[in-house]
């Protein structure tokens, strides 16, 4: 009888901790893709100067909210968690900048120019310990 005890015990723990783990797994993968839908909507779309702006921000917003670290020259830095970087392909020079070289060169300035060019994002890679957004490829189509 006492045997069965434990054993019934043992079995109701492992169910707990099986389902915790369900639980913990569910909230985690609910949480990145709310975060991604932020993102993934300008995958494959074309999208004006403003729009990319607007993306930039947010990617900026996000590295800060999670004190993602900086190198001396002022790039986030991939954390492999949480940590976002966008480049931007320009066809005017050749050119791929980084987010934050718009985002420090002032993004109004970014609009005031592009505000009326077309951007398309042509790439997305995610962090493979979360599946969150790591990384977007803007290109620009019109000049």
């Amino acid at each position: 009888m006492k045997k069965l005890a434990i054993f019934s015990a043992i079995l109701v723990i492992i169910i707990c901790g099986v389902f915790y783990l369900y639980l913990n797994y569910s909230a985690q993968y609910n949480n990145s893709k709310k975060a991604n839908l932020k993102f993934e909507n300008y995958l494959n779309v074309e999208v004006y100067g403003t729009d990319l702006a607007t993306v930039i921000n947010r990617a900026i917003d996000n590295n800060q909210q999670n004190e993602v670290e900086v190198n001396n020259k002022g790039i986030y830095l991939d954390n492999d968690e949480n940590s976002i970087s966008i480049e931007i392909k320009m066809l005017d020079n050749d050119s791929i900048y980084q987010m934050e070289t718009i985002y420090n060169g002032g993004i109004q300035n970014f609009i005031n120019y592009y505000s009326n060019i077309k951007f398309k994002c042509v790439e997305i890679k995610y962090h493979s310990s979360t599946n969150k957004v790591k990384y977007m490829l803007f290109e620009q189509i019109t000049q």
